[in-house]
């Protein structure tokens, strides 16, 4: 069974950041927010086995994939080679078009706190 090593561009980083922020601002409560955000990265750590699933969304990007999350949350993503590279997460209602998906930053946060260019 092949294992892909599972990424987070700067972007996605920053989605995570907003989505916790959300639900501390609609619930007040840190630890709420923090049990999602945790539940989000168990979510993520699955895609290292399967990550050929989702929806198939190649006129935005080639090779883009979507997947929902607890039905409140979508997440972008492509695999290459031997990496699930996640570019964004955004919360019910938000759109993925091509903005959205512009990815500005080069350096991809590897699952491991390592870098690559």
């Amino acid at each position: 069974m092949k294992y892909y090593a599972v990424r987070l561009s700067p972007e996605a980083q920053t989605d995570l950041v907003h989505i916790h922020q959300n639900i501390v601002g609609k619930s007040g409560s840190p630890a709420v927010a923090d049990r999602y955000i945790d539940r989000i990265g168990i979510f993520l750590s699955t895609l290292n086995v399967f990550p050929e699933r989702g929806t198939v969304r190649n006129e935005l990007r080639v090779g883009l994939r979507i997947i929902g999350f607890e039905r409140s949350t979508s997440v972008a993503f492509v695999v290459e080679q031997d990496d699930v590279v996640v570019l964004r997460l955004l919360a019910k209602g938000q759109e993925f078009d091509e903005e959205a998906l512009r990815l500005e930053k080069a350096v991809i946060e590897r699952s491991d706190g390592n870098h690559r260019d």
